[in-house]
């Protein structure tokens, strides 16, 4: 299964969206940044490996993202491979290179926090 490509769109266009993780039964909805590149869906967290988002989608990778009103399921893939890492980077930097918060996400101290979001 892939992302329909109105849901790359709207993701691309979308500046911040909601991560949806769970921790057993409960359900976390977070508002993060995400970024799309080649068709290929990233996520990072700004907190590192301390973001409690990233921490849940790492134990249970099953997630989901909320877009413009659509749930879009997920599974969270590490992406800290340097390419992937550095394909993250590039695409923050273009995608939101007047935020106040860039540099926030592209230190290197969260760069192993990044993520692919695979199509579930």
């Amino acid at each position: 299964m892939a992302f329909t490509a109105e849901d790359l769109r709207l993701i691309d266009d979308t500046g911040e969206v909601r991560i949806e993780t769970r921790d057993g039964d409960r359900v976390y909805r977070t508002v993060i940044w995400v970024v799309v590149d080649d068709g290929e869906v990233f996520v990072r967290s700004v907190r590192g490996e301390s973001g409690r988002w990233y921490q849940r989608a790492l134990r249970d990778p099953n997630v989901a993202l909320h877009v413009g009103g659509n749930r879009t399921a997920a599974t969270a893939v590490p992406a800290t491979d340097p390419e992937s890492v550095a394909r993250t980077t590039e695409a923050l930097r273009s995608k939101y290179p007047k935020s106040q918060s860039l540099n926030s996400m592209v230190r290197d101290e969260v760069l192993d926090t990044t993520l692919r979001l695979d199509p579930a």
